[in-house]
C-alpha cells in the first residue's frame, strides 16, 4: 500500500514538473504586474486609513468639513489610489451637505476669502466639480447612483458671476 502511495506521489511530482517547465518555454508565464499598475505599498496604506478617518467623519460623526478636508488632501496627494472613487463620492457628497447647513461642522469663515471659498455657491460648485469627475471617470464605480442623483439635485452649473471694478 505504501508502495502505491509514494508511486501516486512521484507521478504527480513528474507531472507538476514536466508542466511548469512546459509552460515557461511556451511563455505563457507571466513576467511579472504591469509596471503602470504597480503601487507604491506605503502610500496606499497610507491613503487608506486617511480614507478610512473621512469615511468616519463623514458617516458617523456627520462632520463634514473634516471629511471635505481629508478627501481633498487625498485626491490631491494620491490621485493613483485605489478608491479614489469613494474619495471624490465623500468630497462631493460632504461639500454638497455643507452648502445646505447639513452636519455637526460650521465650514470656518474667520477671514473674508474663507467665508467666499464656503460660501453655499461656492460649495456647490465644488461638490459638482468632484461628483461630475466621479460621473466621467469611474463609469463602474458602486458610487456612480448616488453621485448622478446628487448631480440631478444641483441641477445644471451656474456661471460665474465676474467682478466689477
Amino acid at each position: 500500500m505504501k508502495r502505491l502511495i509514494y508511486l501516486a506521489c512521484g507521478v504527480g511530482l513528474a507531472f507538476s514538473l514536466g508542466a511548469a517547465s512546459a509552460r515557461a518555454q511556451a511563455g505563457t508565464v507571466a513576467a511579472g504586474p504591469d509596471p503602470s499598475t504597480i503601487r507604491d505599498v506605503e502610500s496606499e496604506k497610507s491613503a487608506k486609513h486617511e480614507l478610512e478617518v473621512a469615511r468616519h467623519y463623514f458617516k458617523n460623526k456627520k462632520a463634514y468639513y473634516a471629511a471635505f478636508k481629508r478627501c481633498e488632501e487625498l485626491a490631491a496627494g494620491y490621485p493613483e489610489f485605489q478608491r479614489i472613487d469613494e474619495v471624490l463620492y465623500i468630497a462631493g457628497m460632504s461639500s454638497l451637505y455643507l452648502s445646505e447647513g447639513k452636519g455637526k461642522q460650521r465650514p470656518p469663515a474667520s477671514t473674508p476669502e474663507k467665508a467666499e471659498e464656503f460660501s453655499p455657491q461656492n460649495l456647490r460648485e465644488t461638490a459638482r466639480e468632484y461628483l461630475t469627475r466621479l460621473v466621467n471617470e469611474f463609469p463602474k464605480s458602486n458610487f456612480r447612483k448616488d453621485a448622478q442623483e446628487a448631480l440631478a439635485r444641483l441641477g445644471e452649473a451656474q456661471p460665474k458671476a465676474e467682478a466689477r471694478p
